[in-house]
């Protein structure tokens, strides 16, 4: 089991306190840093100083990181054209040495959208369908051999002899993850495109149905490469009850809550729940840390639970 931090900045995250936890992630051994792609906060929380933007927040990172490797839960396929995005990610990869994974969905949170002036399908249909188009142009980019071009006629999206350049470093792409619990669409997607597939807050039981039903579509489609299965989950761990509690309240929670729904309690409790989503099938957990401030929360985790996953 691989342990990966994942960070909600549209809460409220400068660039400079995201460079602190990834290097702190970094330091402390975990797998990887990832971060979420909005543009508006949610909830009862003031958002200051404002949002940053996924793909230049990665950027940054990849020149101030040397071993964790970055990416997205997720980037949205309605905020970015495919080709630019490919360029993007490509050249993000190629600034980390080939340390980037590309988590990509298909936009969901239609007030950021209203709120920042992008278009926004109004059916889940059309989202689906461009988000679809987008998967094959930017792993078509991504994977068109040096020298060749790339054309591509979708119903959306039309490209006319794109050299597909730049190319990233890893070959033939980054990892490709794709999230989410639907019941046929997602897994079908996921075993045609994606190198890892993520449940993201459901409970292990909903976990390891949706593995199934994911490695069901990989049988279907004859697919003979390897999946990776992953799940995310909110974080809130201390070294006792009352820790656990200042933690809980520290992000407007409630540690009953956490404890059925999430990764709380002390290390052993949460390495024991761990344990039910590896048993699941789970081979990386992403750990949501919402208190950004608080760099002793990884450090607990890599010290104290860590060594007990194996």
């Amino acid at each position: 089991m691989r342990l990966r931090i994942f960070t909600e900045p549209q809460q409220g995250a400068s660039y400079d306190t995201l460079l602190a936890v990834a290097k702190a992630a970094e330091d402390l051994r975990f797998d990887a840093f990832f971060r979420s792609d909005h543009y508006l906060k949610m909830g009862d929380v003031d958002g200051l100083p404002g949002p940053t933007d996924a793909w230049i927040t990665l950027a940054g990172l990849a020149r101030e990181t040397s071993r964790i490797r970055l990416g997205t839960l997720m980037t949205a396929a309605t905020f970015r054209h495919p080709g630019p995005l490919a360029i993007s990610v490509a050249q993000v990869d190629r600034m980390s040495g080939g340390r980037v994974e590309f988590g990509f969905g298909a936009g969901w949170y239609e007030a950021e959208h209203a709120a920042y002036g992008i278009p926004f399908p109004a059916s889940a249909r059309e989202r689906f369908d461009r988000y679809e188009e987008q998967l094959d142009v930017i792993t078509g980019l991504w994977s068109t051999p040096v020298g060749e071009s790339f054309r591509y006629e979708g119903r959306h999206y039309r490209l006319t002899d794109a050299p597909a350049l730049p190319k990233p470093v890893q070959a033939p792409r980054p990892p490709v993850l794709i999230g989410g619990t639907g019941p046929k669409r997602t897994p079908r997607l996921a075993a045609a495109h994606a190198d890892e597939y993520n449940v993201p807050f459901s409970s292990a039981e909903e976990t390891a149905a949706a593995f199934g039903r994911t490695r069901d579509a990989v049988r279907a489609a004859g697919r003979t490469a390897p999946m990776v299965y992953s799940a995310a989950q909110v974080l809130c761990c201390g070294a006792d009850d009352a820790e656990v509690a200042r933690r809980a309240a520290a992000i407007g929670r409630d540690v009953d809550e956490l404890k059925a729904d999430g990764l709380a309690g002390t290390p052993a409790e949460v390495a024991d729940k761990i344990g039910r989503f590896a048993e699941a099938g789970a081979e990386r957990m992403y750990l949501q840390v919402l208190d950004l401030s608080d760099l002793d929360h990884l450090e607990l985790v890599a010290d104290k639970v860590m060594p007990q996953l194996g």
